[in-house]
């Protein structure tokens, strides 16, 4: 017996069966390169009984999909591959999803998840007893990549973790779904927040932290406020936004300083003892009366500092390090000076006046325009000033 046989109104061939309707539907299987379950006449009749079949009959074959007649339809059967008739049911992780082929492949026709699909033959043997194809991925994260597939637009609901559907967007190669997913992210997270953090917030953090542990403090914005007459000892502040603060009495011996910016701050009578401030930014800031000299020897370290107009009257500084920082136009009237180190220090048009400068280093430091008028100790040239 021949007849032509059809699958989905795309292919067509002609083949000879004998024997039963088990047999018809292995041949077509293996001819076609489906798993063929229906076989229709052309009214649409259910094929149930071989004896049913007659010579030169043209028969459709399907994997499942309902029957359409080609007389009636009007798309091409090239057309109607992978349409809306073309259904299939995807098992994923043990959630079943009904949907098209087109969906899977028309969109991002590059992607794993039209590979997949796109050859009808790929996946064998892979499927359940229900016939759904099988996919070991998160059913809840596919979910929202197959509605983008669907109508190119990504609805999540609540609860689902976005950084799941990006994973999962990633793992089957939909490009375009990545970029949004990346986008909704970015957009879903808080901002951030850079705002200072104030004496109340500050007290509560000193409050509750144990008086021997390490206290750091690096790169946190302080800026503008008001930490006058606290115990800051031994806390890292370390490239932190000190602008503008009120440090005045504060207790900030040992403190770590460096490349912290305390432009226009004010520290009046603070504690400095042993502080370390290298390449700090203190430009306009006021430091007067403040104590860096330690009698247990621990010397402060301002090297390469910028101190550009600051105002250190009266400050005791014994035995400092100012080595290579900038004092330009700085005030260190009455300063107590005695065995600093100065060498390469830039103290162009500074008030010196008064100030101690007893055993002082001052080898390759700049003093163009500076005052030392009523100095304490002289300046002699054997010091090596320019």
């Amino acid at each position: 017996m021949k007849f032509t046989v059809q699958i989905n109104l795309v292919c067509l061939q002609v083949v000879a069966v004998y024997g039963t309707l088990s047999d018809l539907l292995s041949v077509a299987s293996s001819k076609l390169g489906i798993k063929a379950t229906s076989v229709y006449n052309g009214k649409g009749g259910l094929i149930d009984d071989i004896a049913l079949i007659r010579d030169d009959d043209v028969l459709f074959v399907c994997e499942g999909e309902p029957f359409i007649d080609p007389q009636t339809d009007s798309k091409s059967p090239e057309g109607l591959f992978g349409s809306n008739t073309d259904w299939l049911t995807l098992n994923v992780g043990g959630r079943y999803f009904t949907t098209t082929r087109s969906t899977l492949v028309n969109k991002e026709p590059d992607s794993m998840l039209a590979h997949m699909f796109k050859d009808r033959g790929v996946w064998g043997n892979k499927q359940d007893h229900r016939g759904a194809f099988l996919i070991d991925r998160s059913p809840e994260y596919f979910e929202p990549i197959l509605n983008y597939l669907r109508h190119g637009q990504l609805i999540v609901n609540d609860g689902i973790n976005l950084l799941g559907v990006l994973e999962e967007a990633r793992f089957f190669g939909i490009d375009s779904l990545i970029e949004h997913l990346e986008v909704a992210i970015k957009n879903s997270q808080p901002p951030e927040d850079h705002s200072p953090i104030s004496r109340k917030e500050f007290v509560r953090f000193l409050l509750a932290t144990p008086t021997k542990s390490e206290l750091r403090c690096q790169g946190l914005n302080f800026s503008g406020a008001d930490l006058s007459r606290l115990d800051l000892r031994y806390i890292n502040f370390k490239m932190a936004n000190l602008s503008r603060c009120n440090l005045a009495h504060a207790n900030l011996c040992c403190a770590n300083l460096e490349r912290a910016d305390l432009s226009g701050s004010v520290l009046d009578c603070a504690n400095l003892q042993g502080v370390k401030m290298l390449c700090s930014n203190a430009e306009g800031a006021s430091l007067k009366l403040c104590n860096f000299e330690d009698p247990s020897g621990l010397k402060a370290n301002l090297e390469g500092a910028n101190l550009k107009g600051v105002d250190m009257e009266g400050s005791q500084m014994t035995g400092i390090n100012l080595r290579v920082a900038t004092l330009k136009n700085a005030k260190l009237k009455n300063c107590n000076l005695r065995g600093a180190t100065l060498a390469g220090t830039d103290l162009e048009n500074c008030d010196l006046s008064g100030c101690d400068l007893q055993e002082a280093n001052l080898r390759g430091s700049n003093v163009k325009g500076a005052i030392f008028e009523e100095m304490l100790t002289p300046l002699h040239m054997s010091q090596s000033v320019r």
